[in-house]
């Protein structure tokens, strides 16, 4: 912990930003300290750590000064981690929030997720050695206030924008391969019985590891491991998004909308209805097949792109006039939906005047609406 240095945060004029994350609490070795709420960024020549609630606290420590990182899995009410293993200070350091430590090594708690990325960008950064060939000035500077000539808009909104900026070149990229793969989700199930199969083989393995978890006994063996992973991959998910890989943000629903639109199908972790909900709301905005549609109700379903209103509602029509009425529970039979579907399709016809109501003890009824089909 000795070898951070007290920093404005803003970036130099070679440095890049490459990923930054939320939530994330320092250790100095195993001890916890007051650094327990910070947003991390990594940029080509530094870590930088931000306190959440009081931006005048931030810090940084140079790559160079990094031996090497590890992974430290998540237990049971804890985080997962990052360990980077440090050089000595040097004896010419900066003043920081610690100016000696026993410790050579610091701990990087994820308790917003987003490890699993952020150890893939920094384990990049480490190879690539890319503060070698960007040199910037000597010392970086420190938290000294604003300096005369220096725009602000470089520290933690330029950052941000850049970020950005970046995220949405990635997701261009992204959709522009999406778009080349084709739909092979359940080639591996030649039918539907050997889904079910492959789904009750899925639940007994899901149970037995939740047993062990909720026990607290053994670990999860290799084996268990290795069918997990072959039921992901026969179901076309070879990689599944989680809050693990891609945090709590944006980036997550973004991702998590991606992976809805190629199989219509929620990953193995456990979804919340939250973000779902948020992960929907962007099929449209990515330009994906399917979109989130919204009833005057609050009923929210999901459609294809291709799908018409017009259509929808001369369909209603077409069927409630052959029939001379029909009622929800009827339509839905006809038409082979659920009832709240077919509800909503009979009230968004009759407010495009197509359909007329009769609301009585028997029930809501549905009319065509003769003052627009004879004149």
């Amino acid at each position: 912990m000795d070898r951070f240095v007290w920093t404005s945060g803003l970036l130099e004029i070679h440095e890049t930003l490459v990923i930054q994350q939320r939530g994330v609490r320092i250790y100095d070795g195993e001890e916890k300290i007051k650094f327990d709420a910070g947003t991390l960024l990594l940029s080509t020549h530094r870590l930088i750590w931000r306190d959440q609630r009081n931006h005048e606290c931030c810090m940084a420590i140079p790559l160079s000064q990094i031996v090497f990182i590890e992974e430290q899995a998540a237990g049971i009410g804890k985080s997962a981690k990052i360990v980077v293993h440090l050089h000595p200070a040097p004896p010419n350091k900066e003043l920081g929030p610690l100016q000696s430590s026993k410790n050579s090594y610091i701990k990087l708690s994820f308790k917003e997720h987003g490890q699993i990325e952020f150890y893939r960008r920094l384990s990049e950064e480490m190879t690539q050695r890319r503060w070698e060939n960007m040199p910037v000035s000597q010392s970086f500077q420190t938290n000294r206030g604003p300096q005369p000539g220096r725009i602000r808009a470089v520290g933690i909104v330029g950052i941000e924008r850049k970020l950005e900026e970046k995220r949405k070149e990635t997701d261009k990229n992204i959709s522009e391969t999406d778009s080349n793969k084709t739909n092979f989700s359940f080639q591996a199930f030649e039918d539907l019985s050997k889904l079910m199969v492959k789904a009750k083989e899925m639940v007994e393995l899901s149970k037995s590891i939740a047993n062990k978890i909720k026990d607290k006994q053994g670990d999860i063996t290799e084996d268990e491991t290795i069918r997990f992973k072959s039921y992901l991959l026969s179901m076309g998910i070879a990689n599944p998004v989680t809050r693990e890989t891609y945090g709590s943000g944006t980036q997550y629903h973004m991702q998590l909308a991606k992976q809805l639109a190629g199989i219509l199908q929620a990953p193995l972790e456990l979804l919340s209805p939250e973000d779902l909900v948020n992960a929907c709301k962007m099929l449209e905005a990515l330009k994906l097949p399917l979109r989130l549609r919204v009833f005057d109700s609050g009923v929210m379903v999901i459609e294809l792109q291709s799908h018409k209103e017009e259509e929808m509602v001369a369909s209603a029509l077409e069927t409630v006039s052959e029939k001379g009425s029909l009622t929800s529970e009827e339509f839905a039979k006809l038409v082979g939906m659920s009832v709240l579907l077919a509800k909503e399709r009979l009230l968004l016809a009759e407010k495009m005047g197509h359909l007329c109501r009769d609301d009585s003890v028997e029930g809501l009824r549905f009319y065509p609406n003769l003052f627009m089909t004879q004149s």
